[in-house]
């Protein structure tokens, strides 16, 4: 069965447009802001170097990206190549850690959105409900753009984005021009600290995913979505390579460590009387994670409802081609997670808690897309369904490494992240895994395992009928 569904030719993405999302969507101004407190607490001077070893499996993950993109270009990414490769129980299992992945990591940016807007506005101590009101027209915002399609978010994003590559470059001039050595920021954190900062660390370096989530929009699907991650992936990490020892050449450490906005203290401390001017490109960057990050899992959620792995309804669009409800449950979800976090005391500790495993899901997700490629450079594309007109050896033994690279780091966190984050975390964890296995058995259409395949030459999708 053939379904046409394809996207008018005016709103197909470029590599440009691809590019700008994947920077804009890992958001390193508000990434750096809204985590750098903690990791500096955990690895204090070798935090650069947490983000750095967990950004190395990231970037290597990137070029695996690239290559399913080229093999199964879909809105689906991981969640479509574990349904093609692994098969139906483990994608459904695989489609939960996704949810609870990116779920979980947008609460996170909308109170800092408002908070941040109504510091540039002179108010620093809001009320809840104001920053509750402010979250709302943040989310309102979001949801606005997103329904209005691909092309006008990655638009905007690059205008977002332009103000933040501004700033960076404002930022590193004017921490090089006030470079000093401080005594005391030379710590050694240990080395279970170290591995903690690492998953934290996840939340920072990732969303550059974001252009294998679009590959059906793309102009080349089999060539750009995947291209555009490896970019944005790249330009990211140096910028926290640089990030991190102009901070900790600029203020001291326990300064930077007592606020939790790193990056405003850090401009306070170099110019007490403009720091406020690097309020605006955080926030800047702060938008456009809330509506990529949000991106990303409307995507992944339109692609399982039209592969009946949630309700149908969820995949129905509006007149510009995007799934409505796909986009306004998960920004009504996240706005009713803040509000209860804000407003009751009792909840605070419990969402607090749930909030901070989002960095073990990501890295989780990551797992799971390594199996996948392992899986399918092993068994599937040796065993000729795509011909053996290509080699991918070295990427067979790189999806290995990262699959190593990602369990060692789980396994770790597991064991010592109790002792970072809170004594819950591992009862909370296991809750939203066991949650997941009762979702992978929770059928919301009976038996049918069809799924859609895109065909980038057609740009039509074909239904293709699963096992029983």
């Amino acid at each position: 069965m053939i379904s046409k569904e394809k996207p008018p030719r005016h709103s197909w993405l470029s590599l440009s447009d691809l590019s700008g999302l994947s920077i804009a969507s890992v958001a390193p101004l508000f990434s750096l802001a809204a985590a750098g407190s903690v990791l500096l607490r955990l690895a204090g001077a070798d935090a650069v170097w947490a983000v750095l070893a967990i950004a190395a499996p990231f970037i290597l993950s990137s070029w695996l990206f690239r290559m399913l993109n080229q093999h199964y270009p879909n809105t689906g990414a991981s969640y479509h190549w574990s349904r093609r490769i692994l098969g139906f129980g483990i994608s459904r299992y695989q489609s939960w850690i996704l949810m609870m992945a990116y779920f979980w990591s947008i609460p996170p940016i909308i109170i800092p959105a408002a908070e941040e807007s109504l510091s540039l506005a002179g108010i620093s101590r809001p009320s809840s409900w104001l920053v509750i009101v402010v979250s709302g027209l943040w989310i309102s915002l979001s949801a606005w753009l997103l329904l209005r399609g691909s092309k006008t978010v990655a638009r905007l994003t690059k205008v977002f984005m332009a103000m933040e590559l501004i700033a960076v470059a404002a930022f590193s001039v004017f921490g090089l021009t006030h470079w000093h050595t401080i005594a005391g920021n030379q710590t050694t954190p240990s080395w279970h600290n170290f591995i903690i900062a690492m998953v934290i660390g996840a939340t920072i370096v990732d969303g550059w995913e974001i252009d294998s989530y679009a590959a059906e929009e793309a102009d080349y699907p089999r060539k750009t979505p995947g291209v555009g991650g490896i970019v944005g992936a790249l330009m990211v990490l140096v910028f926290y390579l640089a990030m991190f020892p102009l901070m900790l050449h600029g203020t001291s450490l326990g300064n930077l460590t007592s606020h939790p906005d790193v990056l405003t203290t850090w401009a306070q401390a170099l110019s007490p009387h403009h720091y406020w001017m690097a309020i605006v490109p955080i926030i800047a960057s702060t938008a456009g994670s809330l509506w990529l990050t949000t991106f990303i899992l409307s995507k992944a959620l339109y692609a399982m409802a039209r592969d009946r792995m949630l309700p149908r309804f969820l995949a129905s669009r509006n007149h510009f081609q995007t799934a409505t409800w796909t986009v306004l449950l998960p920004l009504g979800l996240g706005w009713a997670v803040i509000a209860m976090q804000l407003l009751f005391s009792s909840l605070a500790a419990v969402f607090n808690l749930v909030l901070s495993t989002a960095g073990f899901f990501l890295i989780l997700e990551f797992l799971f897309d390594s199996i996948s490629a392992a899986v399918f450079l092993t068994r599937i594309h040796r065993g000729g369904v795509h011909g053996l007109d290509h080699k991918h050896g070295r990427l067979q033994a790189l999806s290995y490494l990262t699959t190593a690279w990602f369990a060692m780091t789980v396994v770790v966190f597991l064991i010592y992240g109790p002792k970072a984050i809170g004594h819950s975390i591992d009862t909370m964890i296991a809750l939203m895994l066991a949650a997941g296995l009762a979702f992978t058995l929770w059928r919301f259409d009976g038996r049918w395992r069809g799924y859609h395949v895109f065909n980038p030459d057609t740009r039509e999708l074909t239904v293709e009928q699963g096992e029983e």
